[in-house]
């Protein structure tokens, strides 16, 4: 089946069932509501995640390869962690609980076989799978922050992954598939969530993106290429969320803050408000900067060892010097931005 079928078929499915989850999101109580840091004056629903999540594994289900085990461990540990989300967004779960069903959902892709191969060396490249897995998926949960925004850098994100997987020789058919159906359930989502505070797609959604992600980064390979340089390609596509989390943490922790569990409007998106963009124009400014990554990686899997390295090192350059003037012109304004955004007391 071709991927632009798939598309549409997980399009079609997150369409449909976004409206009625919905409904049932403000039936149940499953909403996001109002707080001093947030702009929303009333409950939003949460469910938009598990429109995602089950347009994208019943596309799967339905036109995916059951037989192939590494396939099945993604779905079990995508659905682990789409659940975990779930009853963080419905009832509030510890960090500590999140955490430990994210590493047992990175355990479920190693013991599957997909996992890193940059080391050689067994344990290494376990550590490093559960880093990554663990890391992309919190990113996302970190970037979820602003309408339309996760939900289109991932988009961007799976776009990219896609056209890896069929410039590739041999095509990397499961990466291919995957990541075309987040394409179709992603875009049926920002269908109603950009339409400003409608739904959102809460934990459920932000962290089954980011575990997707993950595993499709770790699950493109570039046999005809040397590994010295591809590894370099699936960062480069998640540019976008790793450049974010990475200023986060700097701000959170020169304030004295706990980076994962404390919650302000310092993020890239934050800041652009701050710096005059209205909120629409920094989502897709988020969404250009993330489609400037892709083209890099892109690059990189065609580049010799010199040339992948120096475009690294003059990418890490500007990332350094980017979070910088962010933290030097910017965290006053974010703070004007936050008190400015605040709903007027009724």
């Amino acid at each position: 089946m071709s991927n632009m079928l798939i598309i549409l078929i997980a399009l079609l499915l997150s369409l449909s069932s976004t409206p009625l989850l919905r409904r049932l999101a403000l039936w149940v109580g499953v909403v996001d509501a109002p707080a001093a840091r947030k702009i929303h004056a009333a409950p939003v629903p949460l469910l938009g995640g598990v429109a995602i999540y089950g347009a994208v594994v019943l596309t799967l289900v339905l036109f995916g390869p059951q037989y192939l085990r590494e396939f099945g461990s993604i779905l079990a540990g995508a659905t682990l962690i789409s659940l975990c989300g779930l009853a963080d967004d419905r009832w509030g779960l510890s960090a500590y609980l999140k955490l430990g069903a994210q590493v047992l959902a990175a355990t479920l892709l190693v013991l599957a076989g997909v996992q890193t191969q940059l080391f050689g060396l067994a344990w290494l490249d376990y550590a490093l799978t559960l880093i990554w897995v663990v890391g992309i998926t919190n990113a996302f949960n970190l970037l979820d922050n602003m309408d339309g925004l996760s939900g289109g850098v991932a988009t961007v994100a799976a776009a990219y992954f896609l056209l890896l997987a069929a410039i590739n020789r041999p095509p990397q058919v499961l990466v291919g598939l995957m990541a075309a159906a987040l394409i179709g359930a992603c875009i049926g989502f920002l269908r109603y969530n950009l339409k400003g505070q409608t739904i959102f797609m809460g934990d459920a959604g932000s962290l089954f993106l980011g575990y997707m992600l993950a595993a499709l980064a770790i699950k493109l390979r570039f046999p005809y290429s040397t590994n010295l340089v591809t590894w370099m390609a699936p960062v480069m596509v998640l540019g976008l969320p790793i450049l974010d989390t990475s200023l986060v943490f700097v701000s959170r922790l020169r304030r004295g803050k706990n980076p994962l569990t404390s919650p302000g409007k310092d993020h890239i998106s934050h800041r652009l408000v701050a710096l005059g963009l209205t909120r629409r124009e920094a989502v897709l400014t988020c969404y250009l900067i993330g489609g400037g990554f892709g083209m890099a990686a892109v690059y990189i899997t065609q580049a010799s060892v010199r040339e992948g390295y120096t475009l690294a090192a003059a990418m890490c350059l500007a990332a350094l010097v980017f979070i910088v003037w962010m933290e030097r012109i910017c965290p006053a304004g974010v703070a004007r931005s936050a008190r400015q955004e605040q709903p007027a007391p009724s």
